[in-house]
């Protein structure tokens, strides 16, 4: 008999919610700029790339949940949401998210930066001087830039363009006391910066918002009206590009057109000053036909993003990041040259705590060297003023330049088109991959011939980043350099399909997706689990941006359950449930935010002993595995091998700083902070490695006490074996600590002995 009146109990979803799992990462990302641990202005910077993250958010994840929920969609995702439940989540947790920011900018970081001697000020807050260097500033620099407009029958209201902050005013006629109050806007010039610097007062480091410098200023904008309100307020486009993909020309131009277009897209988020008059906002929201939820009040400055001004302009190292040299590659004594080094053995970089000089000058060498014939690279993200960009250039003149440029890098259009142009105009062979397919690989393949014996060899970089030696500054990457035969035999197949669409069969020993990459992933993954069936060792290390693929995560799950010890180190959106009783309970997660941008991508395989480790540009995400072209190369290295998995992972097993563990109920949770000190005292992945790159840390002195993945949830104290055996190691560290060098390549001291593993208790 069924008992109709029963409850169903809840279903619990097999993965998180991938943008609530987002909007957690950027949490954990406010926290650092809510930790008094980190240096001030560094807590600004946390705040700031929360904001700009959150701006990347609505433009492309909410605007394509609205987009789905306007054409009809309402069918239940992989977390059982259907697009409305998936908005309307995503909406109550957005605005919580919001207030958390206002927060921490009024009540913690505006108070410190004032005892720090450095005030935001507004225009009632300006000395004397201060207002006339304001006003000759705004005079001279501002007001030629400004188009003031009151909205009315002959002025329809402007175009405003995609996150352009402007201001709204309330403006009734001096001389029509009866007419209802109309609206004007004024567009804060976006070539100006958002902070100005003013003049010192007693000491201080003093500067005021650009629309609040405007503000002050708006009666000579709007002459013969009176001022009943004003605000500032910010706008959020829908910026996807909807293209139809055919022949690699009409690619370029379709992108093109396409970025004009997304500067218009349909609104999907207003940000306006709390304290605005009703009017205004009823006014703005009924012209960019938004909803009561999408309406962001801002208790302080609008586009806290600008907030990055303050950090760069501000000259306090006191208040920042201690100053960190990276390590320089150094030759081998015998060697004349970046090739007779790669011709010794690989070489592995690990930035940016390895230099990432030694990149731009292996490009820099095969443009210059006369015995190289030919270079192919992608190019996917670079920077400005990049020397590989203007190495390519000069390549051209004298050899064959190939470059595969990948015009939708998100937000990166339209350098990339002006990138391709002129490396077309110098006379390289520009390509833009396979149609449906970004790439996203990180290749640089050389043919030279040999000055020595006249034989033609090929020479790779493969890399986890981007040819961009400014993110590379602050992102965590991998570089590979190499001359193994079967990696860059296989690299030439790689750039023929991105050239010619020509497909081989066997790409090995990379894995190269769309092609193979989700189905090596897969078998490694169940290989594992076979190993753990028959008693034989089994572990899994994976270090990645993000983790969503359904049927990777499945592979995990089953891995799990039979017994494979799993560590994943995910920075961002992790769609796996961890700890689960009966189906992930093997599997430990953790996300380190700090100093760095944790972008390497790193895969470990115990593989019963023979162990593998594979490094690429692939998160475990479908659009990785099955909508990119992207490249995963195997550290074939023994000695490399060993500093991947002694120095490097296990560092970031041992991280108790900056390391936030998810639960099964989807919360992350740090590492208590020690009975007495502060976090500070905690074991640092990031720190310990830029002790390693200054010769001072070996991968002995790793705490072992901190190396617990097995027990990081639970936070169980360590076994006294653990801690005597850890005493042996910081003895015999001093004898280790030691800075060996390959030609420039670090050694782990368990290069040298062997001693050393990252097994399942670490």
């Amino acid at each position: 008999m069924v008992n109709r009146g029963a409850k169903t109990a809840p279903v619990t979803p097999r993965y998180f919610s991938r943008d609530e799992s987002w909007l957690d990462f950027n949490r954990r990302v406010l926290e650092e700029a809510r930790d008094p641990a980190n240096p001030l202005l560094e807590r600004v910077k946390f705040l700031a790339i929360t904001a700009s993250n959150l701006d990347e958010f609505f433009e492309i994840r909410v605007a394509g949940v609205l987009q789905r929920i306007e054409d009809g969609y309402n069918a239940a995702g992989p977390d059982l949401k259907t697009p409305q439940e998936t908005l309307d989540s995503l909406s109550e947790r957005s605005h919580r998210f919001v207030k958390a920011q206002y927060e921490c900018w009024n009540q913690e970081l505006l108070p410190a930066l004032h005892d720090a001697g450095i005030r935001v000020l507004g225009w009632k807050d300006l000395s004397e001087e201060q207002r006339e260097f304001a006003v000759g500033f705004y005079r001279q620099d501002v007001d030629p830039l400004l188009t003031p407009i009151t909205i009315d029958p002959a002025h329809p209201f402007p175009r405003v363009l995609n996150k352009a902050l402007c201001l709204a005013l309330l403006l009734s006629r001096k001389r029509r006391s009866v007419a209802r109050p109309i609206l004007g806007v004024v567009t804060v010039p976006r070539a100006l910066p958002r902070l100005i610097a003013l003049p010192p007062a007693n000491g201080t480091r003093d500067y005021i918002f650009l629309h609040e410098l405007i503000e002050s200023q708006t009666a000579a904008l709007f002459r013969g009206y009176e001022f009943v309100s004003r605000a500032a307020f910010r706008v959020t486009r829908n910026s996807n590009l909807y293209l139809q993909e055919e022949e690699a020309r009409s690619l370029l131009e379709s992108v093109r057109s396409e970025l004009h277009n997304r500067r218009k897209g349909d609104a999907v988020r207003l940000e306006i000053e709390s304290d605005a008059a009703p009017q205004i906002v009823d006014e703005l929201r009924a012209n960019f036909e938004l909803d009561e939820q999408q309406i962001f009040p801002t208790d302080g400055p609008v586009n806290l993003s600008r907030l990055m001004n303050l950090y760069t302009q501000t000259d306090r190292p006191d208040l920042k990041y201690p100053a960190f040299t990276p390590h320089a590659l150094r030759l081998h004594r015998d060697s004349t040259s970046l090739f007779d080094e790669i011709d010794r053995h690989d070489i592995l970089l690990h930035h940016p705590y390895d230099s990432y000089s030694t990149v731009v000058d292996f490009i820099r060498a095969a443009a210059e060297d006369p015995a190289v014939l030919s270079i192919k690279q992608t190019l996917y993200r670079t920077s400005a003023n990049s020397p590989i960009f203007q190495a390519l250039r000069e390549a051209a003149q004298t050899k064959e330049v190939t470059v595969v440029v990948e015009l939708m890098a998100r937000f990166d259009e339209a350098s990339n088109i002006r990138w391709a142009r002129d490396l077309e105009d110098a006379g390289v062979q520009v390509f833009y991959g396979v149609v449906g397919l970004k790439t996203h690989c990180k290749l640089a393949l050389l043919a030279r011939r040999s000055p020595r014996d006249g034989i033609v060899r090929q020479y790779a970089h493969l890399g986890t980043g981007n040819y961009n030696a400014d993110t590379a500054l602050f992102y965590t990457d991998l570089s590979l350099l190499t001359r193994d035969a079967s990696i860059t035999a296989a690299v030439h197949t790689v750039f023929n399909y991105l050239t010619a669409h020509s497909q081989s069969d066997d790409s090995s020993p990379l894995l190269v997706a769309p092609l193979n990459l989700a189905e090596r992933f897969a078998q490694m993954i169940h290989r594992e689990a076979m190993h753990a069936s028959a008693g034989r060792p089994a572990r899994i290390i994976a270090k990645m941006n993000s983790l969503l693929d359904p049927g990777i995560i499945d592979a995990l799950y089953a891995a799990s359950q039979a017994g494979v010890s799993i560590d994943l180190i995910v920075r961002g959106i992790c769609a796996l449930r961890p700890g689960l009783k009966g189906l992930s309970e093997n599997i430990r997660v953790r996300s380190i935010i700090g100093r760095f941008l944790e972008h390497s991508r790193i895969f470990y395989f115990q593989n019963g002993g023979e162990e593998e480790i594979y490094l690429g540009s692939a998160d475990w995400m479908p659009r990785n595995l099955f909508e990119r072209c992207e490249v995963v190369f195997p550290v074939l290295n023994p000695a490399l091998r060993l500093r991947i998995r002694d120095e490097i992972l296990a560092a970031y097993l041992a991280d108790a700083a900056a390391s936030r563990f998810l639960g099964p109920s989807g919360e992350y949770r740090r590492a208590e902070r020690p009975a007495k000190g502060s976090r500070r005292d905690l074991f640092s992945a990031q720190d310990f490695l830029i002790r390693v790159a200054e010769g001072a840390a070996t991968s002995a002195d790793i705490p072992p006490e901190f190396s617990l993945p097995a027990a990081a949830w639970k936070d169980a104290p360590q076994p006294a074996a653990a801690r005597q055996n850890g005493r042996q190691k910081k003895a015999t560290s001093k004898t280790a600590k030691r800075s060996d060098r390959l030609s420039g390549d670090r050694l782990p001291a368990s290069a040298v002995a062997a001693s050393l593993t990252v097994t399942s208790d670490g």
